[in-house]
């Protein structure tokens, strides 16, 4: 991780940990964030669903999609916008895999 600033940033866990095609929630200083290792990319948001808070790691992930498993609400992985309906996003958290394999998350202040 060179050059990444650690102010903000927190070890999760370790990309071995996290299949690709897989998805895991995981709490950073009291925010909910979920990881998801998509063809080797790491992406991580805010674990909640923006429609009624659902947790998103209790839903479904395809590959490509994230399904909430409350009302199938269903979110683009890679960007976080909003398949159905298509107005809606969700929150995305900086990651960096650091040399050893961590997943490192900023989650801000």
């Amino acid at each position: 991780m060179i050059g990444v600033p650690m102010t903000g940033w927190h070890a999760t866990t370790h990309i071995d940990d996290l299949w690709e095609g897989d998805m895991t929630g995981v709490t950073i200083e009291g925010k909910e964030v979920l990881l998801i290792n998509i063809d080797g990319d790491v992406c991580a948001y805010h674990n909640r669903c923006p429609h009624q808070a659902a947790r998103l790691d209790e839903g479904d992930f395809d590959g490509e999609k994230i399904t909430c498993s409350r009302h199938m609400w269903e979110f683009d992985a890679r960007c976080g916008k909003g398949i159905n309906p298509t107005g809606e996003r969700l929150t995305p958290f900086p990651v960096e895999i650091a040399d050893d394999g961590t997943i490192m998350v900023d989650v801000g202040p």
